[in-house]
């Protein structure tokens, strides 16, 4: 068991901003908005992004227009403002000639009066003024003036002399002498000093601080990181589980409906679930399984096997339409039926499916977040599937999990993870990879163009339907504005309307979900042959008929999420064709981005190499999802540094499970220091 270890010395810098000197609630409010988070820890974990050097002098004759510079000049003249619209000039001059100081707001009269002598720093204009130095202070007095001075990022109404007696501060409450939880070889080995001294160089700097102390306090973080997965991961291994064992009836009929054998990689994976399925703890293991690789049917055959059991098994999505899709699935191929769940089930149909999971009659259950409402039970919930689980809050990985006493989790997702983001949020749980495709599916030809070539592209589509096909035509969500993405899709959609009229079909997220589901299923029947339609149909479409998709703007897009979109195609055993349009002009790396996607189907090399081109920001769609809780680490640039952290964690805890060591015991520190304590704490709860 760990010994207790008290961390009550570390509490002042757990305490809210406005317990730091001179921080009111206005301002606290402004820092929490530029810091991500209202405690003195966050102001101290806020590292400035770039230095200004003040400490060489220029002159006013060298400074050239638009350099930062620092002038020692005396004041010569004083001209007030002729309007309350019009500045207060303040001619100064050194020995190599003059420049004007300009002010708008306030005049600082008490620093700037005629005769005195000044150090000012700012930026030089073309006209040989500066408007609003950044600093002023009497040249007898140099303490008042920064040689080094922090760049923070701020936001609007936030200032950099805002920051700088609290975080000096915040710094004066790190407690003296804290253990060292990293090794002493280590340390030397890469140059590294403590933490304080670290952080005190990059947040309160007397020289230009070395790129060697923000890599100290990035390892900091991933260390913490990695032994905070660490512990959980060991707290899953300890848990009281069940071993899940059938004798494959049911499975075997389902492949007998399915009509393919597994492929080797499907068994491959399948084998990893079966052995954490049958081992006597609880299994939380990630599925990552490329567009098209088959993992549904590895789901499927996992549910079956906790029913086999004796169990009950129910599988999570994050849209209805993809609920939906898995329902129909089950019931082509599962031998025992499924009963769904979602909000458009309502009235008797919907007490009629919860009294069945409550009362075990239902062994299959599939639905929406619907399924970790209260009001859902059930009898014995030995397998939860949550499939695309990126697109469920963090606080609902495990919720599904937790309506069974012993559930084993299984979560999926189609998007590809890099291996850096593996490591750093999905860290907890085991991997499964499933690579390749089933046998009978073709290469999709993917081709890149400029928008201008959108009528020969609109050719190419008539001549694909005309030839019996269905075609996607996916309009891009271009701005964090619904009304602008709603205009843009359905401008496109009248503006295909004069040639293809009733062959065509409109689908959006903004749509009443009824009428977005005909849509959807007209398409789906062939009563429509064209879909003009936003990311939507990224997951839950299965339309085999399906053999062209075009994307407008691809270059707008995340690769991972392109890669999505074109495995709409291709389910069917026709040649397959994806179309990329781009808006001129295109940069460099974007053209980079989408040559890639044109010559690679590989779902795991598009996601690794979208990171290192693009980072993990992009990675889950156009909009911003960035990597979640990091404050110093990079790890899109800390690469090397997160493979070493990980490979620290795991023999520390090898050897010192329960952190009880004198190393063990400072790591617990560092825990608490990046808000990881929980991990510990809870490593022996239920």
């Amino acid at each position: 068991m760990p010994a207790p270890l008290e961390t009550h010395h570390l509490d002042p810098l757990f305490a809210e901003l406005t317990s730091l000197r001179g921080v009111g609630g206005a301002l606290a409010k402004l820092m929490a908005k530029a810091i991500g988070g209202s405690r003195v820890i966050d102001l101290l974990f806020h590292i400035p992004e770039s230095y200004l050097d003040r400490r060489e002098r220029s002159s006013i004759a060298a400074a050239l227009p638009g350099q930062m510079v620092t002038l020692e000049v005396e004041v010569v003249r004083i001209t007030p403002p002729d309007t309350p619209r019009q500045p207060t000039k303040v001619a100064v001059s050194d020995a190599s000639g003059f420049c004007d100081l300009v002010f708008f707001r306030a005049f600082p009269r008490g620093k700037l009066g005629l005769g005195a002598r000044v150090l000012i720093a700012g930026k030089m204009d073309d006209r040989r003024q500066m408007a609003h130095p950044d600093h002023i202070a009497p040249i007898g007095s140099p303490e008042q003036f920064p040689g080094i001075e922090q760049v923070w990022p701020l936001t609007a109404g936030l200032f950099a002399w805002h920051l700088r007696k609290p975080v000096a501060e915040a710094l004066s409450r790190v407690p003296a002498g804290l253990p060292e939880w990293h090794d002493e070889t280590l340390l030397a080995r890469e140059g590294w000093k403590g933490f304080a001294e670290s952080l005190a160089a990059l947040q309160t700097p007397t020289t230009l601080p070395s790129p060697l102390d923000r890599k100290r306090l990035a390892y900091d973080e991933l260390l913490a990181g990695q032994v905070a997965f660490g512990l959980m991961r060991q707290r899953v291994r300890e848990r009281p589980g069940r071993a899940l064992v059938g004798d494959g009836h049911l499975r075997a009929q389902a492949l007998a409906a399915f009509g393919y054998e597994m492929t080797a990689h499907q068994a491959r994976v399948m084998a990893e679930i079966d052995a954490d399925l049958e081992a006597p703890h609880r299994m939380l293991r990630l599925l990552q399984g490329d567009v098209g690789s088959g993992k549904t049917l590895v789901a499927i055959l996992a549910m079956l096997r906790a029913v086999e059991a004796g169990g009950q098994a129910a599988i999570m999505a994050p849209t209805e339409i993809l609920a939906r899709q898995h329902a129909r699935t089950l019931e082509r191929i599962s031998p025992v039926p499924a009963a769904l769940l979602a909000s458009t089930v309502t009235g008797k149909a919907r007490a009629r499916t919860l009294a069945g999971f409550a009362d075990g009659s239902i062994k299959l259950a599939v639905g929406t977040h619907a399924l970790v409402q209260d009001s859902v039970a059930f009898a014995d919930l030995a397998l939860a599937v949550i499939d695309e689980q990126h697109r469920f809050g963090v606080d609902q990985r495990l919720q599904l999990g937790a309506k069974g006493e012993m559930t084993d989790v299984l979560v999926m997702t189609a998007t590809p993870i890099p291996r850096t983001m593996l490591l750093t949020q999905w860290g907890e749980m085991s991997v499964s990879r499933l690579d390749g495709k089933p046998a009978g599916r073709k290469p999709i030809r993917t081709s890149i163009h400029p928008v201008s070539a959108l009528a020969e592209v609109s050719d190419a589509v008539a001549r694909a339907i005309d030839s019996g096909a269905s075609v996607y035509w996916v309009c891009p969500m271009v701005s964090e504005s619904e009304v602008v993405d709603l205009a843009a899709v359905e401008n496109r959609f009248a503006s295909l309307t004069p040639r293809f009229g009733a062959k065509l079909g409109l689908a959006h997220g903004r749509q009443d979900s009824g009428v977005r589901e005909q849509a959807l299923a007209d398409f789906a029947a062939g009563r429509t042959r064209l879909l003009v339609a936003t990311t939507v149909i990224e997951v839950g479409v299965d339309v085999k008929q399906a053999t062209v998709i075009v994307v407008e703007q691809a270059e707008r897009f995340g690769l991972a999420q392109l890669h999505q979109l074109r495995g709409r195609v291709g389910r069917g055993d026709a040649a397959s064709y994806c179309l990329l349009l781009y808006d001129e002009p295109l940069s460099h790396t974007a053209r980079q981005r989408l040559m890639l996607l044109r010559d690679t189907e590989d779902g795991f090399r598009i996601a690794d190499e979208d990171f290192r081109l693009r980072g993990g920001g992009d990675l889950l769609g156009t909009r911003q999802s960035g990597l979640p809780g990091w404050r110093v680490a990079n790890p899109e640039t800390d690469e090397g540094l997160l493979h070493m952290a990980g490979r620290d964690a795991q023999v520390l805890l090898h050897h010192d499970p329960n952190l009880n060591s004198a190393r063990g015991r400072a790591i617990r520190l560092l825990l608490r220091l990046f808000g990881l304590h929980e991990a510990f704490r809870t490593l022996h709860s239920g």
